[in-house]
């Protein structure tokens, strides 16, 4: 037992080196959101980074939390193409339950665990600058394609990192909820891995981590797959084997790649401290996109 305990810690030892000073994205959802166990394990990763030199900045989502807190207020919301459509009245329950209650739960479990998080959504300091999405479905009646209104959900247009690279300068954990302001003022709710890949492409990160529901990419037999490229993804998808909603995550994935970001991680956050067994073993507990 002493000798594995003693081998985890010097196999850590040399990514340790390489990664200190650099500044790795992870993206927080899925069941590591909901798990109380899961959670603390999450908080206990981040502080541990910060710790041995990595600046950890978390940005995460909220889908469930919102789904609950709408339930009980008798509200129903529907969707299109797995984007909630999201009025004005709903867009408050969104920014109260991500920049609220989630953000500050993360924030003060990390700051439980001895960490000194801060939380952000996009209007602070300006942060995040949201378009508005259309969807365009194609109309049977017409060549024309309908336009779908979608309300107060939107993309990310452009990222100023001023603030996040004070608070992270300045020893804070930095937890973002992904929520962005538009010209006309407007909060957008914006998908939290897209958000996720667009701070980590202008933060000039090391590694984007994304935690999901799955082991990572697996192939027809179920595989677990790593250390894919960008040409390998587009030939998975091509092929069917990455489909449904791991589609727009690899996309996610692979846009980071493009934008300049070394690594993206593909993790299974069912697992507990998924994140230092990624970032500092050999072996890892995901895909590995590069």
């Amino acid at each position: 037992m002493a000798s594995q305990i003693t081998h985890t810690l010097v196999e850590a030892l040399p990514y340790i080196q390489k990664f200190s000073g650099k500044t790795v994205v992870i993206k927080f959802g899925g069941n590591a959101m909901v798990d109380k166990a899961l959670k603390n394990c999450f908080a206990k990763d981040i502080v541990l980074m910060k710790l041995v030199g990595i600046n950890p900045v978390v940005v995460h989502g909220g889908g469930p939390q919102i789904g609950g807190v709408l339930e009980k207020l008798g509200k129903t919301t529907k969707f299109v193409d797995g984007l909630r459509v999201t009025d004005s009245e709903t867009m408050d329950v969104v920014e109260m339950v991500l920049g609220g209650l989630v953000n500050k739960d993360i924030v003060n479990l990390i700051n439980q665990n001895g960490g000194r998080a801060v939380g952000l959504t996009g209007k602070d300091g300006d942060f995040i600058r949201a378009k508005k999405i259309e969807v365009k479905k194609p109309s049977p009646e017409t060549n024309v394609p309908e336009i779908i209104d979608l309300g107060h959900v939107g993309d990310v247009e452009s990222i100023d990192p001023a603030v996040v690279n004070m608070l992270a300068g300045r020893d804070f954990i930095p937890v973002i909820a992904p929520i962005g302001v538009g010209h006309d003022g407007h909060s957008y709710n914006i998908n939290a891995d897209f958000v996720a890949g667009k701070v980590a492409e202008v933060l000039g990160a090391e590694k984007l981590i994304l935690l999901t529901n799955t082991a990572g990419i697996l192939d027809a037999e179920q595989n677990l797959m790593t250390g894919l490229s960008v040409t390998d993804i587009d030939n998975l998808i091509e092929v069917g084997t990455i489909h449904g909603g791991m589609i727009p995550k690899v996309k996610c994935a692979t846009d980071a790649i493009k934008g300049g970001v070394s690594r993206v991680h593909i993790v299974d956050g069912r697992v507990e401290h998924s994140v230092l067994l990624e970032l500092f073993t050999d072996k890892g507990v995901g895909t590995l996109l590069l």
